[in-house]
């Protein structure tokens, strides 16, 4: 599978954001905290000795059907989108995700892992629904520890990297066009974002 290097809209370069600079108990400037579905999301920039880098974290504590955060100004449509994540806690859900092509918070490519099933997906959202085309299961995902989840994609085609291992490759032709990139988690799920990172491969 080839994955071109094409940034749709801006320079071609990558980009790394470690909420380093970013001011405390609040979403990071130039980010749209929002959510898919219903509930009350909290996404807010805190401090944690255990972040890979500066110690600094982009916190998901609220409670909502998928609460997402959006880079504003991303206009990416082939590329990577990466980051690393730590799943805290959370009763119905322990989940981080990356977005990608997203036009809203109801249309976007989400890849995401599950520390309560041990699994990685790949969905589409569309007008707000969830819809999977891929997964691997059997991955450890633990409570706790910091993991790295990356997408590389190109037109139609996506793979699935984590913790630096390809797990999977899945094809979906439903969301074509440059999008915004982001993070996601869903339901009670607080989970803790740092090192984010996209741009072409």
């Amino acid at each position: 599978m080839a994955f071109v290097s094409v940034l749709a809209g801006t320079a071609a370069f990558a980009e790394t954001i470690t909420f380093a600079d970013a001011a405390l108990g609040a979403p990071p400037p130039g980010w749209i905290a929002t959510k898919t579905g219903s509930g009350e999301p909290k996404w807010t920039v805190e401090r944690d000795a255990s972040a890979p880098t500066k110690g600094h974290v982009l916190r998901q504590s609220g409670d909502a059907d998928y609460p997402l955060c959006l880079k504003a100004g991303t206009n990416v449509r082939d590329g990577f989108v990466e980051v690393k994540f730590l799943p805290i806690s959370g009763t119905a859900d322990q989940a981080g995700g990356v977005v990608w092509r997203a036009s809203d918070a109801n249309n976007y490519y989400v890849a995401r892992a599950n520390a309560l099933e041990d699994n990685v997906r790949i969905y589409h959202v569309v007008a707000g629904k969830r819809v999977q085309f891929g997964g691997g299961d059997g991955v450890k995902v633990a409570r706790g520890a910091w993991h790295t989840l990356r997408v590389e994609f190109a037109g139609a085609d996506f793979a699935v990297i984590y913790d630096g291992k390809k797990l999977f490759t899945a094809k979906d032709a439903t969301l074509a066009e440059a999008g915004q990139v982001g993070v996601w988690t869903k339901a009670d799920s607080v989970t803790a974002f740092a090192e984010f990172s996209f741009g072409p491969r």
